[in-house]
C-alpha cells in the first residue's frame, strides 16, 4: 500500500566562508599642549609621607557640587500630590460655581416666564373688563345676522 523507504543521501551543498577582514586601528593624534600662564600663582603644598618622602604640589580645591543637583528640601513627590490636591480642589471648586450658576439661570429663566404670564394675563384681563365699559368698533349680534355662503349679512 506504501512504497518502500529508500535512502537517500542529502544533496551536497558548496559552502563558501567568508573571513571578516581585519582593519588597521586608528590612533588619533593627540592635540598639542599650548602652555598657558594661570592668572594666579596657586598655593604649593608639601605633604611629608609617614615613610619620610615629601610630595609637593599644588593644593586642589574640592569639587563644589552643582546648585541644581543639591536635593531640594521638600520631596518631589510631596509636591506633586499637593500640585495635584491643589488642583483637584480647584476642579471641584469649579464645579460647584457651575452648578450654582445653573440653579441661578434657572430660576431667573423662570421668573421671566411668570412675569411674561403675569403681564400677558393682566393684558387679557384689561382687555375682557374694558370692553364692557366703552362701545367700541363694530358690534354684530348674531341672531339677526344672516349667513350665506360663508358671509355675514345684518
Amino acid at each position: 500500500m506504501y512504497p518502500e523507504p529508500t535512502p537517500h543521501v542529502p544533496a551536497q551543498r558548496a559552502v563558501e566562508v567568508h573571513q571578516p577582514t581585519p582593519y588597521p586601528p586608528t590612533v588619533a593624534a593627540p592635540a598639542p599642549v599650548l602652555p598657558v600662564q594661570p592668572n594666579a600663582v596657586p598655593a604649593v603644598a608639601s605633604i611629608v609621607l609617614p615613610d619620610g618622602r615629601v610630595v609637593t604640589g599644588y593644593a586642589i580645591n574640592p569639587a563644589q557640587p552643582d546648585p541644581a543637583a543639591t536635593k531640594p528640601p521638600v520631596s518631589r513627590t510631596a509636591v506633586n500630590v499637593a500640585l495635584g490636591g491643589i488642583g483637584f480642589l480647584a476642579v471641584c471648586g469649579g464645579l460647584i460655581l457651575l452648578t450654582s450658576f445653573i440653579a441661578a439661570l434657572t430660576a431667573f429663566i423662570t421668573q421671566l416666564i411668570t412675569l411674561a404670564a403675569v403681564i400677558f394675563g393682566g393684558w387679557i384681563a384689561v382687555q375682557i373688563f374694558s370692553a364692557s365699559g366703552h362701545q367700541g368698533g363694530t358690534t354684530v349680534n348674531i341672531r339677526k345676522a344672516v349667513i350665506k355662503r360663508n358671509k355675514f349679512y345684518s
